[in-house]
């Protein structure tokens, strides 16, 4: 590997140490309770200055977040989407998937779930604008048109089921309920799904 490889890997892996440390660290603190300096040393970067050669400032480090998650999100989706015919397989999966990340990557989801993402990026287009969104709406509408799903407004439909869904993997975040994500996931997916299923 020659010497410009390998310091733009070492760019590389410095700005990625930067944002796994901003995530835990706004996901622990909150966006407006962590300083750059803090994320500076949680990420073993020198300096505020050498996080300044990779971001502009904490709002661009929150925005490339937001980027990479719901990029990755989207990814997933169109993977779940693949692999599983009916709305109601898909549905599943992308809950599957939700419980997962709750349990295995707990400050993805409190970054999702608890931040006021609107009130940090109000630049950024709303989470329900969001291609990977814009994908879920497109299996309710499926589901309806299949009559798997009840025949009422697709966002009424998203806001029952990812409701039930969301609000469930908050309170495991929270520590309101004190097991992991995965022993809540069966009890969930019944509770969301039999509120839109067309029975």
């Amino acid at each position: 590997m020659d010497l410009e490889q390998e310091e733009l890997q070492a760019k590389a892996e410095a700005r990625d140490e930067i944002l796994l440390a901003a995530l835990k660290l706004f996901a622990e603190k909150g966006y407006f309770n962590t300083a750059l300096t803090e994320i500076a040393e949680t990420s073993g970067v020198k300096n505020v200055n050498a996080v300044y050669q990779h971001f502009k400032n904490k709002q661009a480090i929150a925005k490339q977040l937001y980027d990479n998650i719901f990029d990755s999100l989207s990814v997933s989706i169109d993977d779940i989407r693949r692999r599983n015919q009916k709305s109601s397989e898909q549905l599943r999966g992308i809950v599957d998937l939700l419980f997962k990340l709750t349990d295995d990557a707990p400050d993805v989801m409190r970054f999702l779930l608890v931040l006021k993402l609107d009130e940090i990026l109000p630049e950024e287009k709303p989470i329900h604008e969001t291609p990977a969104v814009i994908k879920i709406q497109k299996i309710i509408h499926s589901g309806i048109k299949a009559g798997e799903i009840r025949n009422i407004d697709p966002w009424l439909i998203n806001a029952y089921f990812f409701g039930i869904i969301n609000n469930t993997l908050s309170l495991v975040l929270s520590g309101t309920l004190s097991k992991t994500a995965d022993s809540y996931q069966a009890q969930a997916w019944l509770a969301a799904w039999n509120v839109i299923a067309k029975k």
